[in-house]
């Protein structure tokens, strides 16, 4: 699942103000390190976000930042390729969640790591595109914590009876603003003290 539209930055470029979610598919995971072939995407964008997988379900419509804190297994630096069937991405709140949270692919890193000890709001972001730093941000633009993000859609998803479920990857927020794919853009997110990953936008030889 994907938590979207969770910083105030993305939320104007889109000109929405609350957040929305969606569902991940096996297909839509692009390999660490690996590419995106464009003949997939109409007109896509890459954010980077910090991710988690889940080691226990969270049942409850109440659920709190501390109980997912507890249920995290792993933390792992992530990107999200974002994509529209709206031309220009002239979009509406309504349109992005009829297009599953405006959700196309993703990238997690290989490499995750223990909750305990990290500093989740304050750990910087940097996205490199095409060997350009393209968009920093950090932890907290993700509805002032990541966990924060995750007990949102922890408690969206339950209320709806479809809970979030051990073994589940979460998306939690893009940390800064989105930015336009270029064929043969290398893309690279860095979080500090958390993690790297990267794709290649480009033809799959």
């Amino acid at each position: 699942r994907k938590a979207g539209l969770t910083a105030k930055a993305v939320q104007a470029q889109l000109g929405v103000d609350q957040p929305d979610f969606g569902v991940l598919f096996d297909d839509m995971r692009v390999a660490d390190g690996g590419r995106l072939d464009p003949a997939r995407t109409i007109q896509p964008k890459a954010e980077a976000e910090i991710a988690f997988i889940l080691g226990a379900d969270l049942p409850d419509a109440n659920t709190s930042m501390e109980q997912v804190a507890a249920a995290v297994a792993s933390v792992h630096t992530a990107i999200e390729i974002v994509d529209s069937r709206i031309a220009d991405w002239k979009i509406s709140f309504a349109d992005t969640v009829a297009d599953n949270g405006s959700s196309a692919f993703f990238v997690l890193a290989d490499a995750g790591l223990p909750l305990a000890g990290l500093d989740l709001e304050g750990a910087a972001m940097e996205m490199d595109v095409g060997g350009k730093t393209a968009s920093t941000g950090v932890g907290a633009a993700a509805l002032g914590n990541p966990l924060n993000a995750a007990a949102w859609l922890a408690q969206t998803l339950a209320a709806r009876g479809e809970p979030l479920k051990a073994g589940d990857i979460l998306l939690a927020g893009a940390l800064g603003p989105m930015v336009a794919l270029t064929p043969g853009d290398h893309v690279e997110a860095r979080i500090a003290g958390i993690g790297t990953c990267s794709f290649t936008y480009g033809a799959v030889a």
